[in-house]
């Protein structure tokens, strides 16, 4: 009975410590790769052009598995006769779950979105200021101790109107898309 007793001690001592040596989540995740989204913003029915671009992130230490965010996507393209160069800066929450070695994770961001002035069909002026939004998710798989190769997507919106006056008074043309299918992949660089 004595040894039992030692043995259920020993192990309610060793319990704290075993658990203490889980790996903990990396304080900063630094994202960088490739970005597609479905149509161009000027990408009226009849017309629609795929952009192709970029994406950067930075999330920072996890607070319950909850992730203070800024993304910067960015997209470059042609349709309709217009050079299309759109970005957009967003700050929002990541929350992940770790699966064996894996890790799951949803964002939600929102924030400003920019163009090139002169976006529009035919090179009209368009609205350089506009809002931004990105749900979705995605997966991160370990390469190294510090670098994960991921993979996300989700539903991306950007409100964009056009002077088509050249008053400075946005108009939205019908048709203009605002709601985009997002995908993208890269590394990302943890510590």
């Amino acid at each position: 009975m004595p040894s039992r007793f030692l043995s259920l001690i020993s192990l309610l001592c060793l319990s704290p410590i075993l658990h203490a040596q889980q790996e903990a989540p990396p304080r900063l995740q630094i994202y960088g790769g490739y970005s597609y989204i479905s149509n161009s913003i000027n990408g009226i029915p009849g017309s629609r052009h795929a952009l192709n671009g970029w994406d950067a992130s930075i999330a920072f230490k996890p607070w319950h598995n909850v992730r203070f965010k800024i993304d910067v996507p960015g997209y470059r393209g042609t349709n309709l006769g217009a050079k299309v160069d759109t970005y957009a800066i967003m700050g929002g929450a990541q929350y992940s779950h770790r699966v064996r070695r894996e890790t799951l994770y949803v964002e939600g961001v929102a924030g400003d979105a920019g163009a090139n002035k002169y976006w529009g069909p035919n090179g009209l002026l368009g609205q350089t200021v506009a809002f931004a939004a990105f749900v979705g998710g995605g997966l991160d798989t370990p390469i190294t101790k510090h670098i994960a190769f991921r993979v996300d997507g989700g539903f991306q919106y950007f409100y964009f109107a056009l002077d088509t006056n050249k008053t400075l008074i946005p108009y939205t043309i019908p048709g203009l898309p605002s709601n985009f299918g997002r995908v993208s992949s890269g590394l990302v660089w943890q510590f």
